[in-house]
């Protein structure tokens, strides 16, 4: 693929201390508040690319002609579905009751149910 004639290259600048960046699109800066990071990707024989996500910065510094591309945030649903339909509902419940933070106020159990979901998510 010649990438020289189908797309269209854009001048990047990147400038990262800790976990603050500033980011410089054909001159233009990018607003900080917007991005939540960005990734640079670069394969042999292509450009390289600068994926934009959506709030902060990841330190890193990169100048140069790259394709941007702005990335989608994922959806959560199908990843929490999966999860959940995974559960064995007696280890839940038997879990949940045997947490030492179980209180005794109404709705009590399911909130230990759901720290317990939250607790298996993180792989606690």
């Amino acid at each position: 693929m010649d990438h020289d004639s189908d797309e269209t290259l854009h001048s990047v600048r990147i400038t990262a201390r800790g976990a603050k960046a500033a980011i410089e699109i054909d001159g233009q800066r990018v607003d900080p508040g917007g991005l939540s990071g960005y990734t640079v990707i670069h394969r042999e024989g292509e450009p390289p690319q600068v994926v934009l996500y959506p709030g902060d910065y990841a330190e890193s510094t990169f100048e140069g002609l790259t394709r941007v591309s702005v990335a989608d945030m994922p959806d959560p649903g199908p990843a929490a579905a999966v999860f959940l339909s995974a559960i064995d509902a007696e280890e839940l419940e038997r879990s949940a009751l045997a947490r030492p933070d179980l209180g005794t106020d109404p709705h009590s159990l399911t909130q230990a149910m759901l720290m317990q979901l939250v607790e298996w998510a993180r792989g606690l």
